[in-house]
C-alpha cells in the first residue's frame, strides 16, 4: 500500500481499539482530501452510514468543492502549456513489492539534481498543484508529521511520493481502492495489471497518467522517477506508453516484507478510514498480492529491453548504497555519477542514523509465509530455515 496515506497521518496520539489494532482519530487528515467534487460524489455513494466518521466526512467534502475550483482555475491558466509539453526523456520506474526497500532506493536517486519525481503535494492534489503548491505547501505543512508513522522516514510535502495515489484520486482506477473497499478484493484486484478494464476505464486511466506526467515535465524538465510499487504489475503497459523507460527491481527478504506489509496495512486502514476499519482477511490478501506481484514480474520482465532493466537486493543497497547506486547508473546508463558521489555521501550519516522496525515471527508464522511465497524464496535465493522466533527489521 502507498505510504503517502500514513503520511498524512497527525502527530497526535493515536488510539487502539479494544482488539489492540491501531485506530486513528477521525477527526484529522487522510488521504481522501485530495479528491475533486466529482469523485467526491463517486466515493460518498460507496460508504455505509457510519456516525463516528461524520466529520472526517464532511471535511473531505469541503475540502473536494476547493479542489474542484482550484482545478478550474489551473485549467484556465496552464491547459494549453500543458497540452503543448512533450515528456521527451524515459522515466526511471523504481519497482518491487511494498517493502521491499523502494522508499529507500528512490529517497536516494532524487538526490541528483538531474532528475525528478512528484512529492507529496503534487500527488495529493495532482489536479491543481501547478497553480497552488507554492503556498498551499507553506501554509499547510505544518499539518504534516516529521516522520511516517509506520517507518519513522522522514515526510513533508516536497518528499517524494507515489504517483499511484494520483492515480487513486483522478480515476478510482487503482488498487488503494482496498482504502475504501477494506476485505473486499473483488473491487479492487483487477486494477493491478489493468488488463480487464473497459476501453473507457483503459482510456481514462492513460490519460490521466500521461496527463500528471506532463504535468511534471512542465514542472521540472528533467527525467522522471516513478516509484509506486503497483506498476510492477504494469510492464506491458508502461512499455507501450513509454518504450524508452528504465526499470529498477528490488526484492527483500520475504519475512521482513510479510511482517512490515502488515503493519503498514493495518496502519493504512485506520489513517484513512472513512467507517469502522476492517482487518478481516489481512493476511490472506497480502499472501496473494505479494504471490501476483513476483509471479507477474517474473512473467512481464523480459520484455523490458536490454539495457532498461537493473535487479538489486535491498540488502545489498542498505549495506552499501554507493557501490548499489554506481551499478544502477552504470546498467541503466544514466549520466552524471560522478557528481552524484558527494551527495550520497553527505546523505550517508542519515542513512546510518536510520533505525527501523522489529518484528518477531514465531515458527508456525513462518511456515505459512514460506509456503506461500515458496516461489519468491526459491526465485531470489532468500534462507527459509525455521526457528522458534526470528526477528526482523524493517
Amino acid at each position: 500500500m502507498t505510504d503517502a496515506g500514513t503520511s498524512l497521518a497527525t502527530r497526535t496520539k493515536s488510539s487502539r481499539s479494544s482488539s489492540g489494532v491501531h485506530r486513528s482519530n477521525q477527526n484529522l487528515a487522510c488521504v481522501w482530501q485530495g479528491l475533486n467534487r466529482t469523485r467526491w460524489r463517486e466515493v460518498a455513494k460507496a460508504l455505509p452510514p457510519d456516525p463516528r466518521y461524520r466529520v472526517r466526512r464532511l471535511s473531505i467534502a469541503a475540502l473536494s468543492a476547493m479542489n474542484s475550483l482550484y482545478e478550474a482555475c489551473e485549467s484556465a491558466l496552464y491547459r494549453r502549456r500543458v497540452e503543448q509539453t512533450e515528456v521527451t526523456q524515459p522515466p526511471i520506474f523504481v519497482l518491487g513489492h511494498w517493502r521491499s526497500g523502494t522508499t529507500l532506493l528512490h529517497n536516494l536517486l532524487t538526490l541528483d539534481p538531474q532528475l525528478t519525481s512528484p512529492n507529496l503535494y503534487q500527488v495529493m492534489f495532482s489536479g491543481h498543484f501547478l497553480l497552488t503548491e507554492t503556498i498551499g505547501s507553506a501554509l499547510t505543512g505544518w499539518i504534516l508529521p516529521r516522520t511516517r508513522p509506520m517507518d519513522n522516514v522522514p515526510t513533508g510535502w516536497k518528499h517524494s511520493q507515489e504517483d499511484e495515489l494520483a492515480l487513486l484520486l483522478r480515476t478510482g482506477l487503482s488498487p488503494y481502492n482496498m482504502l475504501l473497499y477494506q476485505g473486499d478484493r473483488a473491487k479492487y484486484e483487477r486494477f493491478f495489471e489493468l488488463n480487464d478494464l473497459s476501453a473507457e476505464e483503459r482510456a481514462l486511466w492513460v490519460r490521466e497518467f500521461q496527463w500528471f506526467m506532463k504535468k511534471l515535465t512542465y514542472r521540472a524538465r528533467k527525467p522522471i522517477v516513478l516509484k509506486s510499487p503497483t506498476h510492477t504489475y504494469r510492464i506491458p503497459l508502461l512499455l507501450e506508453l513509454y518504450p524508452g523507460a528504465r526499470f529498477i527491481y528490488l526484492t527483500r527478504n520475504p519475512y521482513a516484507v510479510y511482517s512490515s506489509t502488515l503493519h503498514l496495512r493495518r496502519m493504512l486502514f485506520a489513517e484513512n478510514a472513512l467507517s469502522e476499519p476492517c482487518y478481516e482477511g489481512l493476511e490472506e490478501d497480502t499472501f496473494a498480492t505479494y504471490d501476483h506481484c513476483v509471479r507477474r514480474y517474473e512473467a512481464t520482465k523480459g520484455m523490458i529491453p536490454a539495457g532498461q532493466l537493473h535487479e538489486l537486493r535491498f540488502e545489498d543497497l542498505e549495506s552499501d548504497p554507493l557501490g548499489e547506486l554506481q551499478r544502477v547508473y552504470q546498467t541503466l546508463h544514466l549520466p552524471g555519477w560522478e557528481g552524484m558521489i558527494p551527495r550520497l555521501q553527505a546523505n550517508m550519516p542519515e542513512h546510518n542514523a536510520y533505525r527501523k522496525n522489529r518484528f518477531s515471527l514465531d515458527a508456525e508464522t513462518m511456515r505459512r509465509v514460506y509456503e506461500r511465497w515458496q516461489f519468491a524464496f526459491e526465485c531470489y535465493g532468500y534462507p527459509h530455515e525455521l526457528s522458534e522466533t526470528a526477528e526482523f527489521a524493517a
